[in-house]
């Protein structure tokens, strides 16, 4: 039975604590190979595509996945799921680590995107029916910096290791600390679905208002969803290509060797994290979500076009990443408030689901056509399509804000007639 009383500080810290812990592993996890290609590239032979289809092959599992698996978790519950794909990464990185050849690194990579699908429609279940409301905003930042921390922890984390002993031993450590959080989620179960363990140590979640079969796909006509998807997709793109072929193309244009420009990716992540605290106070306001989100990513665009068309010494490249991902982490908190707008209620999971399909699949393209790029030796048009991806979310962000305070006020609406 759900606790009627109203969530105190220390519960909401804990489970935000728990999520974000959690959150911060799938975020690893989209890195589960990209900090390994020199290895990789050196042991089987691939070209830049071949390296690039790895990730294509993630994201596109991932990007499917998620789209399916919103409606899983608004059905069962985020907590079954979120233990079963913390399985699949256990899985999916042992695959990895043993591969004989190519095929099977993308067998692994496809588990591994497996088990990456549900983080997004999982994790803000849990948030908004756990979390008081006037602490929402936090939690998000809170959330996200530990995604964009877990992304900073994979290139150290497995480069130092395949360094000290080889890319395979890096994969399996990878596996055991996958399952070592699956466990606290394990013992956190209760507290998390919000319900009483039973005799048998089983969680129900209590079924989500507004669940009806015939309505299960309405939030699909809504053009709030489908603005945030493809706000979401704009995004990874250019994202995607930062977090694959950015630190090789910024070493080549600028003369810095690739395993120390590979820890730029590093640098990034954690001013992003910086970033995402001043944007989780900004996103307190809802009314400053959109010139949030133009201001971050038009810093991050005006960066990334400096950094393919000018030249840079070399201690300015670190902090050109730095910049941009500043910019892009403040927009956070207030991109993910403007999806919690266009949601309906009962259709948490599948909205995120939905919604955050955009994220997996342009992950899965930008690979493929920034490989090519760097296959052809074209590093400057690499910088430049990142920041042209970049200027196209500003327009993007003020049409989501635009249709989700129109999907809002049609809630309302409906909500005073019944």
């Amino acid at each position: 039975m759900t606790d009627p009383r109203p969530p105190s500080r220390a519960h909401d810290a804990r489970i935000v604590a728990v999520v974000s812990v959690a959150h911060g592993c799938s975020h690893f996890f989209h890195l589960i190979v990209a900090p390994l290609f020199p290895w990789l590239k050196a042991d089987f032979g691939l070209g830049y595509a071949e390296l690039g289809l790895l990730m294509t092959v993630f994201f596109a599992v991932s990007g499917v996945g998620q789209a399916l698996v919103g409606f899983v978790v608004d059905r069962i519950g985020p907590v079954p799921v979120m233990l079963a794909s913390l399985s699949c990464f256990v899985l999916g990185a042992l695959v990895i680590a043993v591969a004989p050849g190519y095929p099977v690194l993308i067998l692994g990579c496809a588990l591994v995107g497996l088990g990456n699908a549900p983080f997004h429609p999982v994790d803000y279940s849990i948030l908004n029916a756990r979390i008081a409301t006037p602490r929402l905003a936090h939690a998000y930042s809170v959330h996200g910096i530990a995604g964009n921390l877990g992304w900073a922890l994979a290139p150290v984390f497995l480069v130092g290791i395949a360094q000290l002993a080889s890319w395979r031993i890096a994969v399996a450590a990878a596996a055991a600390m996958a399952a070592a959080i699956g466990l606290w989620v394990w013992r956190e179960r209760a507290a998390l679905a919000g319900v009483a363990v039973g005799p048998l140590g089983v969680v129900r979640a209590p079924r989500a208002a507004g669940g009806a079969a015939g309505s299960s796909v309405a939030f699909l006509r809504l053009p709030a969803v489908w603005m945030s998807f493809a706000f979401f997709l704009t995004m990874a793109v250019s994202f995607g290509a930062i977090q694959t072929f950015g630190p090789e193309a910024a070493g080549r244009l600028h003369g810095i060797e690739a395993q120390r420009a590979a820890l730029y990716l590093t640098v990034y992540m954690l001013a992003s994290a910086g970033g995402i605290v001043l944007g989780g106070f900004l996103a307190s306001d809802p009314r400053h979500a959109e010139p949030t989100i133009a201001v971050g990513y038009g810093v991050a665009a005006c960066v990334a076009l400096a950094l393919g068309l000018l030249a840079m010494p070399g201690w300015a490249v670190p902090v050109a990443f730095a910049v941009m991902g500043a910019g892009s982490g403040i927009a956070g908190p207030s991109r993910d408030l403007l999806v919690r707008r266009a949601s309906p209620p009962g259709a948490t999971g599948r909205v995120y689901g939905m919604v955050y399909s955009g994220l997996d699949t342009g992950m899965a393209l930008a690979p493929l056509g920034f490989g090519w790029l760097m296959d052809h030796g074209m590093t400057a048009a690499v910088w430049v399509g990142i920041a042209g991806f970049q200027a196209l979310l500003i327009l993007s962000a003020v049409k989501v804000g635009h249709f989700a305070r129109s999907a809002g006020a049609g809630m309302e609406a409906g909500a005073a007639a019944r």
